[in-house]
């Protein structure tokens, strides 16, 4: 166990998490909502410090970041638990898992030798993603200011449901933010998440992208039924534009059935391209489809001429047409960092 950052006291050796956005009241003896912070006699302490249940080396393009270095290869590493535990969640048997009794598959990682693994490997950085990075706050923290200090780049694949507190303790050591749009309405983010209120998501969004100046990509998994209303589709591409720059990605992805909602069918492809065509006509430069091998919204378009700049087929880049971060056709500038 590790002692954990971002914690104040209550009466009776009660302590209140300041992690995530929850802000669990923990007494003593028990973990908050995700499991994986735990209080000891008032004081709160992570139990997944350095506990690596997932590593592989990884391009950009799975996360999906398609802006930030295409092509470039990191270390994604992963541990347990989440602060959502979404029933369609596709990493369901980490981010899912009992914190405490673990899985026969842990290992412990010191940052330090994550950072090594990243540059024997020829990465570009680490990915913290799998699970929900926040999760283990503390060992993320020290490994990417190692990882600066190394010439490393850092990512987070997150919900982005942690508070201004802990995102202003990382923030400064954060290069890339991948971070998740589950639904524009409180309803739906309770669907799926079990959270009452969700613009304090938008607000870190922001605060990532504006104060912070970390390269952002959204990611929405349209689920059939749950969030793929057309009315909020159409908000949250406004917002994103509005909010976030017309420049800034979206990705819109197809769901996969798979645990609790094992029942529903995949998204329609013409679902994923009816939600393109919103965020194109809301303004957007860049919107994405995922899950989609071959499809043609896989790729980076010049937003100028039209020109096929970056190819993609599952993951993989398979063309490239850029100058510099420009369209090496017309000239163009192409937001995000090549």
């Amino acid at each position: 166990m590790h002692p954990a950052f971002l914690s104040d006291p209550l009466g009776d050796h009660g302590v209140q998490c300041g992690l995530c956005q929850r802000r669990c009241k923990i007494v003593p003896g028990k973990s908050g909502y995700c499991g994986a912070r735990k209080n000891l006699d008032g004081e709160l302490f992570s139990l997944l410090y350095g506990r690596v249940s997932s590593m592989r080396i990884s391009p950009a393009e799975i996360k999906p970041l398609f802006h930030f270095y295409p092509g470039s290869q990191w270390l994604s590493l992963g541990s347990l638990g989440c602060n959502f535990l979404c029933p369609g969640c596709q990493n369901w048997e980490i981010a899912h898992a009992d914190v405490e009794k673990g899985l026969p598959s842990l290992r412990v990682m010191p940052p330090e030798e994550a950072v090594r693994l990243a540059r024997e490997g020829g990465c570009k950085g680490i990915s913290w993603t799998y699970n929900e990075p926040t999760l283990w706050f503390e060992y993320t923290l020290d490994s990417a200011r190692m990882a600066r200090e190394a010439g490393l780049l850092t990512n987070y694949v997150t919900n982005a449901y942690l508070t201004v507190e802990a995102l202003d303790l990382i923030g400064p050591y954060l290069n890339a933010f991948r971070a998740d749009l589950k639904g524009f309405s409180d309803e739906t983010y309770q669907r799926i998440a079990k959270i009452d209120r969700f613009g304090g998501i938008l607000k870190i969004l922001e605060r990532a992208k504006h104060f912070w100046a970390m390269h952002l990509e959204i990611i929405t998994n349209l689920i059939p039924g749950i969030n793929d209303q057309s009315a909020e589709l159409k908000e949250m591409a406004r917002w994103i534009c509005d909010c976030l720059g017309r420049e800034t990605p979206w990705h819109v992805t197809r769901f996969m059935p798979c645990f609790r909602l094992a029942h529903l069918r995949s998204t329609p492809i013409v679902k994923l391209e009816q939600a393109r065509e919103m965020g194109l006509e809301a303004g957007l430069k860049y919107v994405y489809l995922g899950n989609v091998p071959g499809h043609p919204a896989e790729n980076t378009l010049c937003p100028a001429c039209g020109q096929l700049l970056i190819e993609r087929l599952n993951y993989r880049v398979v063309q490239y047409h850029l100058d510099g971060s420009c369209c090496g056709y017309c000239g163009h500038p192409i937001a995000g960092y090549f």
